[in-house]
């Protein structure tokens, strides 16, 4: 026997699908290890996911573009493509042969990333590993983040390792 008011789960809205799922996953998971080992080796952690996903997005665009190596030019737009694909807001706002200055006002991790910095290695090591592997060298300074409450996030490539490049902290990425 059914109840008159019953209301049907169908028909309610609960604000839970695959996206809200993974996000969420990816913030508790990432909040656990930060809590458990520390935000530094939580980092490494990520950073090894990263350049696994770096990897594989690198292959998958240089298939795409029937490419062997991408140009400069073509890591820059690789860069902003991928993020929009996942629902990033990155542009680039200055681009030559010594680096790649992009500024980011939406997250992909949305507001899951807020107070998860170790999350932000899956941004640098991306972006790393596509730069490095077509272009040999890269080191990412993440200036702002939005995970630190900043409201966007600045992200400079090094290109080059120079003097420029030695003075600002971040992490280096080199051809496989």
């Amino acid at each position: 026997m059914m109840e008159k008011n019953r209301v049907s789960l169908a028909d309610c809205d609960i604000a839970i699908d695959r996206d809200i799922f993974l996000r969420n996953l990816l913030r508790e998971l990432t909040g656990t290890l930060e809590e458990v080992v520390g935000l530094d080796e939580a980092a490494g952690f990520v950073s090894i996911v990263g350049r696994h996903i770096g990897e594989w997005m690198d292959v998958q665009y240089r298939k795409a573009l029937n490419a062997g190596e991408l140009s400069l030019p073509q890591v820059g737009e690789v860069l902003v493509d991928l993020k929009r694909r996942i629902q990033g807001g990155f542009a680039i706002t200055s681009i030559d042969k010594e680096k790649i200055v992009l500024v980011n006002t939406r997250c992909p991790f949305g507001e899951k990333v807020l107070q998860r910095p170790s999350l932000c290695m899956m941004t640098s090591n991306v972006f790393g590993t596509v730069t490095a592997e077509n272009l040999g060298y890269a080191k990412v300074c993440l200036r702002e983040t939005i995970a630190q409450g900043d409201q966007q996030c600045q992200v400079i490539i090094y290109l080059q390792l120079n003097e420029t490049s030695n003075q600002d902290e971040g992490r280096e990425y080199f051809k496989s």
